[in-house]
């Protein structure tokens, strides 16, 4: 994959999020408060939103969860039974 595929597809996976973001928080916003959608509300919304898509993109999309936790379980293995 080349640099510039590579930036694509953080890019898209960004706006993505910001969009996902975005919608999410007028949701709740909407059903948490009652209050109505107004310009200033989606402003603010937005500048919430984009921090943490790129939080999300740039940290937590890079982490591997998956042998976090296989390396945290094999660990803690259980000993073998000779309580019986």
């Amino acid at each position: 994959m080349t640099r510039w595929q590579k930036l694509e597809v953080f890019l898209e996976l960004l706006i993505f999020g910001i969009v996902i973001g975005i919608i999410e928080d007028l949701i709740a916003i909407k059903f948490a408060t009652g209050e109505p959608i107004t310009w200033g509300v989606v402003g603010i919304v937005v500048l919430v939103a984009i921090p943490f898509a790129i939080l999300g993109e740039v940290v937590l999309d890079r982490i591997d969860f998956a042998s976090i936790l296989q390396r945290m379980f094999e660990k803690k293995k259980p000993e073998d039974d000779t309580m019986q």
